[in-house]
């Protein structure tokens, strides 16, 4: 058999960032703390030359390559796109958090590259054996990242949780793999789909394996009742990495479901309808409620994390078009705006002091009207308050789940929306009319500055033309 290198061109993308992880990994080692720039410099260049990667790759065609396991199609350009632009931001954001801890090393760029690969694997994953690699690909990078401050009592402790739980999710995802493979003969997503529509294949294995595979879905998403991770994670991870973990990986998460539950397993779109309908019910339930009570600012969007999760589950339970557009739409633009949240905790936080507590907003105004006013938009957007784009998100979500005559499901969902709204109100009401504790006008960086403007102007763009986004997700979906 001779080797196509044609079959090449489809996987650049994630070669060129294979290829700029591996010179980051090394050039680190031949420099001093003093000459780390080098290395964040050189990881940015690579991301960005990943991005022209899939820019110059990409077109309007289906490709599937390497017998069946890699598929580079619409949803997956406009996915990469889209977490490499948020990774950019993360980057950015992160550099001064790690600086004022003596942080800012080349371990962090370089398990956050291999994080981003492994997303990329993911979102491209055209078999069970594909997808199950890219996971414990970024499951791996982010065990460790979590641990990151070895000085943290916090730090290690939250690794150990994800880590346990996380390693007990892969091995249910596994089992429910194996038993999809005993009943189908098939890994590739697309032979599964037509294994399972053909018909006479033993039932019980195929419902047993699904509720398996959903169960593994719903704890990379930290889905009800599989989100026992998702807090103490988000508080104990140093905020940098929080940043990480509580926005790009949502993305491959989406991408994790619409191959397995969309490409993978569409013919059974009954039985895991109705299961997805209960964890989206329970997360926007759970998320909302407990959100509430919570003081520390990274717990409170560890919550509404979780309740964001019900609702992209509601896109795509719809199983239409409309459905998988607006999850989509959702996800991305959820993304944005979490990047943005714990961008304003990583710019206001120095070294001895993380301004993760809601009173640590108090008077932001005072302090830095821009600031706060970024802030304001980006929670305004969270709650879905027009006209900024998480408005237009919640909308096109509902939109789909009342097209299947799932009324009911839709007033459950904006029922919880309101309660939501008053936390994320909470927060703008402590910037504007509470009196600062600290007067002194915090520090950031000219990139800093300019990226968090951006992530805040970005979502209220978006909700004055959401158009512009909502018809690239339509197309890549189509």
């Amino acid at each position: 058999m001779s080797f196509d290198y044609n079959s090449l061109i489809p996987v650049m993308p994630e070669i060129v960032l294979l290829c700029a992880a591996s010179i980051v990994l090394v050039l680190d080692l031949f420099l001093k703390d003093h000459q780390r720039i080098l290395s964040y410099s050189f990881a940015q260049l690579g991301l960005l030359a990943t991005l022209l990667a899939v820019g110059m790759t990409g077109n309007s065609e289906t490709q599937v390559v390497f017998d069946g396991s890699y598929i580079r199609d619409p949803m997956s350009d406009l996915l990469k796109i889209s977490l490499l632009i948020i990774s950019i931001g993360m980057f950015v954001y992160a550099k001064e958090f790690l600086k004022r801890r003596d942080l800012f090393k080349g371990e962090f760029l370089t398990l956050g590259m291999f994080a981003i690969l492994g997303m990329m694997i993911m979102v491209s994953s055209a078999s069970f054996l594909t997808l199950y690699l890219g996971l414990e690909l970024l499951a791996l990078c982010m065990y460790a990242l979590v641990a990151f401050d070895q000085e943290s009592n916090d730090g290690p402790e939250a690794a150990m949780k994800y880590f346990v739980l996380g390693a007990l999710a892969s091995g249910i995802l596994l089992y429910g793999i194996s038993m999809i493979y005993g009943a189908t003969g098939a890994l590739d997503f697309a032979t599964v789909n037509q294994a399972i529509s053909a018909g006479g294949l033993d039932q019980i294995v195929l419902v047993f394996g699904l509720v398996f595979l959903v169960i593994g879905i719903a704890f990379k998403f930290g889905a009800v009742p599989f989100h026992m991770w998702v807090p103490d994670v988000y508080h104990g991870a140093p905020t940098a990495v929080t940043m990480f973990v509580g926005s790009v990986p949502k993305i491959a998460a989406f991408a994790l479901a619409m191959r397995i539950l969309v490409d993978g397993l569409g013919a059974l779109h009954t039985d895991w309808q109705g299961m997805l309908t209960i964890l989206a019910v329970l997360s926007m339930a759970i998320g909302n409620v407990i959100a509430i009570a919570q003081s520390n600012i990274k717990r409170m969007l560890a919550y509404s994390t979780i309740s964001h999760v019900g609702f992209i589950f509601l896109g795509i339970l719809a199983g239409t078009h409309e459905g998988y557009t607006a999850a989509m739409f959702y996800t991305i633009v959820y993304a944005i705006m979490a990047l943005g949240a714990f961008g304003m905790i990583a710019i206001m936080s120095n070294k001895g002091f993380e301004a993760d507590q809601l009173d640590d907003l108090k008077g932001l105004n005072q302090r830095n009207p821009w600031f706060a006013g970024m802030m304001m938009l980006l929670m305004f957007s969270m709650a879905g308050v027009p006209p900024t784009v998480g408005f237009f998100a919640k909308l096109f979500v509902l939109d789909a789940v009342i097209s299947i005559n799932m009324v009911w499901l839709a007033i459950v969902a904006v029922a919880f929306s309101v309660i939501g709204a008053f936390y994320y109100i909470r927060v703008v009401k402590i910037m504007y009319f509470d009196k600062p504790e600290d007067e002194a006008p915090f520090v950031a960086g000219t990139d800093t500055k300019i990226i968090f403007s951006i992530n805040g102007l970005t979502v209220l763009a978006l909700g004055l033309f959401p158009t512009a986004l909502m018809s690239v997700c339509t197309t890549a979906i189509g």
